[in-house]
């Protein structure tokens, strides 16, 4: 609770003069909203001017407004419901322009992942998952389908792939059961953070197998029982999930290990075009020259 900014705030309300008094209750109020303002907007909307906000950021001991800004986005990331979120992405998207402005946001996201995944963690886990008896994946809810995703392209490159299916908890725990040192687990998981996915990591980590966090932040429950961190941002407070950012990571992450298995790769893809040609999987698509 105490590195909790809204205690923060709460906690030095008496010492602030009446201006920042009133930047700090409608925080406190509506921090889902404030999150995203910009300092003359916040100023604007409690009464107050843009230079009152900036110094009510100084006295709670940030370096400028933006960086209170960040962190209470940081705080929120796991807090807001459904219907908040809804809130939030109405007043951050507006009405026109969705396309421009979602798609911008989502290149953003790719940026500051690029920039902020660990090349020594990336490269560590790319060595352990090609290491591995036993490759565990798992994710919950909107990031199943990125679970899937990566256990589609593991199962043409490994023989032992396991997608863990979160149904129920008990079913789940005996999915993985059997997790040892030779093994490796895939978490991934975004706000609202998944519990069944964090059980299942704690579980791996206890078991002593190797254990990678795909998420948003240094902050999320799933680094803690992480061997390798792979951060990737999901920051669009939506009832919808931006998955643009893990999904590039989760390629980079497919490519790589594929790559340190290209001979074996080439041998499946080799015998799996015989078997697609033979059993005529794909639309065979004609070509323009061969028709004239």
């Amino acid at each position: 609770m105490k590195n909790d900014i809204l205690y923060d705030i709460a906690q030095k309300m008496d010492e602030m003069s009446k201006g920042q008094k009133r930047i700090a209750s409608y925080i406190l109020d509506h921090y889902d909203k404030a999150a995203f303002m910009t300092a003359s907007k916040l100023g604007a909307i409690v009464g107050v001017s843009e230079s009152t906000v900036v110094r009510f950021a100084f006295e709670l001991g940030y370096d400028g407004y933006p960086k209170l800004q960040k962190q209470l986005q940081e705080m929120i990331r796991n807090r807001l419901t459904a219907v908040q979120r809804i809130e939030v992405a109405s007043e951050q998207l507006g009405s026109e322009e969705i396309l421009d402005k979602v798609l911008n946001l989502d290149i953003e996201k790719i940026r500051r992942t690029l920039e902020e995944t660990s090349r020594e963690d990336f490269n560590s886990a790319v060595q352990s998952i090609v290491k591995a008896r036993t490759i565990y994946i798992i994710g919950s809810r909107s990031a199943a389908t990125l679970a899937s995703f990566i256990s589609f392209y593991f199962n043409l490159i490994f023989e032992d792939v396991k997608l863990v299916q979160t149904t129920s908890a008990s079913e789940m725990f005996e999915q993985i059961l059997r997790i040892n040192e030779e093994d490796i687990m895939i978490g991934i998981s975004f706000p609202r953070y998944s519990k069944k996915t964090m059980k299942a990591l704690n579980y791996a980590h206890t078991k002593r197998a190797k254990v990678i966090a795909i998420t948003d932040s240094a902050s999320s429950p799933l680094v803690k029982e992480a061997d390798y961190f792979l951060q990737a941002r999901s920051e669009m407070a939506s009832f919808v999930d931006s998955l643009v950012a893990p999904l590039s990571l989760i390629n980079a992450l497919i490519m790589a290990v594929g790559l340190q298995k290209r001979e074996e790769l080439k041998q499946t893809f080799d015998h799996l075009e015989q078997i697609w040609d033979e059993y005529d999987v794909y639309e065979k698509v004609e070509n323009q020259n061969e028709k004239s």
